[in-house]
């Protein structure tokens, strides 16, 4: 009964230890990229995290920066199907970003960085995470301040240097 009860409570220190050293890393982590509140709140918001390394942060962080990139898109051609829709500069605007986030980040940099985290090369995959928010950062600009999807493209910009951020730990 008595090495039960050690058994027990040594299994339970195990596990507090085990959470407390999950939390230590992303926070540690975090602290080390541009927006920590950003990290933080992204990375706990995903239960994979919670089982990571920093290279299984990374993926977590590059794999929100696809669902992100894919929720703009949505809004995107939410806009640019309404009948009532944005002026003719607004609409140009809009259908550069589809390009943008479709051809280029979806396609090219999103798989990338993954394929080079699967790999084990971490400079291609912190340059794909550093395209994706270029890439943000270009669709922006083409609005010259009347953008309609700034929430979103500033969103997919911050996670993608934060990602980057990370990445970049494993250099």
């Amino acid at each position: 009964m008595r090495s039960s009860v050690f058994l027990l409570c040594f299994l339970c220190l195990s596990l507090t230890q085990t959470q407390f050293s999950i939390a230590d890393l992303v926070q540690k982590t975090c602290k080390q990229t541009p927006n920590y509140n950003l990290c933080v709140k992204t990375l706990r918001s995903d239960p994979r995290s919670s089982r990571s390394d920093v290279s299984g942060l990374a993926v977590v962080m590059v794999d929100m920066v696809k669902a992100k990139t894919i929720a703009t898109l949505h809004r995107i051609n939410e806009l640019l199907a309404a009948g009532t829709g944005p002026d003719p500069k607004t609409k140009a605007a809009l259908r550069r970003c589809v390009e943008l986030y479709d051809s280029a980040v979806l396609k090219a940099d999103i798989p990338s960085a993954m394929e080079a985290l699967r790999t084990g090369d971490p400079k291609f995959a912190e340059q794909g995470a550093n395209d994706a928010a270029n890439e943000a950062d270009s669709c922006e600009r083409d609005f010259n301040g009347g953008s309609p999807i700034t929430s979103f493209n500033r969103r997919v910009s911050d996670l993608s240097r934060v990602a980057s951020a990370i990445i970049r730990l494993l250099l």
